[in-house]
């Protein structure tokens, strides 16, 4: 299992844990999951599959003006999004200041007119900011999973209020965890049921909700994959994979899947 992001919970914050092995830089808080991991030779890549499903955004939005992300870890996704969508104005938001601490350890480029990592809770930061942003990457978890206050319908609401009308929100779930189809019910009932729940690239229990602020900006397969096609040719991930997976996902009943999988 694939937690990602950094931990978030109320009132302590777990001690991170760096783990270097066969050339990968991993961020772990206890022995349930990797909650980020780094290429020591390619620290821009992104090692881990769901965050390269998490990147499919860029389907929907190919040249988005800002991006926030809750939740920071290795900074695998605030990285690839500074150097790789290079017009975007990133902001990650992380509320371990011992994740914060490792931050030139992971190789995450200091702040600059374009980049900024806050140290603040997620939640409350989304709530309170007076950004825009064009996507909302949401990848914030505990060694419980995603924490309530991270996947209540306030703050999927909040989400929803913060994105501009074309604007999408992309998070990631773990389907094992206990809260999952609550998450996912939220998400439908915040966001008119726009939402499509995909399953992550080189991981059974990692998926990633898209969610539209405007139905309408959902592509079908043939515009995905056209616009796939184009977008390979800046970055250096499988887009065409992805679409086929958000396809997929359209038509998974996530109820029932969980259900039998937990009986």
């Amino acid at each position: 299992m694939i937690r990602g992001g950094g931990p978030s919970q109320n009132g302590r914050h777990e001690r991170p844990v760096v783990v270097r092995a066969g050339g990968f830089v991993a961020l772990q808080f206890d022995e349930s999951g990797v909650q980020s991991c780094m290429l020591a030779q390619e620290p821009y890549a992104l090692a881990l599959g769901y965050t390269r499903t998490m990147m499919g955004f860029l389907l929907f939005q190919p040249n988005p003006r800002r991006i926030s992300i809750v939740g920071l870890g290795g900074g695998s996704l605030a990285k690839y999004c500074y150097r790789y969508v290079p017009d975007a104005v990133v902001t990650a938001v992380e509320i371990n200041p011992d994740v914060l601490a490792l931050r030139s350890l992971f190789q995450i480029p200091p702040d600059d007119e374009r980049f900024e990592v806050i140290c603040a809770d997620g939640a409350q930061y989304v709530d309170s900011c007076d950004h825009r942003p064009d996507v909302l990457l949401v990848d914030g978890f505990n060694a419980e999973g995603v924490p309530p206050q991270l996947c209540s319908r306030a703050f999927y609401t909040a989400c929803r209020r913060q994105l501009p009308d074309n604007g999408l929100l992309v998070a990631n779930l773990i389907s094992s965890d206990s809260g999952f189809r609550r998450c996912v019910r939220s998400l439908r009932a915040v966001f008119d049921d726009a939402v499509v729940v995909v399953p992550a690239q080189d991981s059974p229990e990692n998926v990633i909700a898209f969610a539209w602020k405007n139905p309408a900006a959902c592509l079908s397969l043939d515009e995905s994959l056209a616009r796939a096609r184009v977008l390979e040719v800046m970055h250096p991930l499988n887009l065409r994979e992805t679409a086929i997976r958000i396809e997929y996902g359209k038509r998974i009943d996530w109820d029932e899947r969980t259900a039998c999988s937990q009986t």
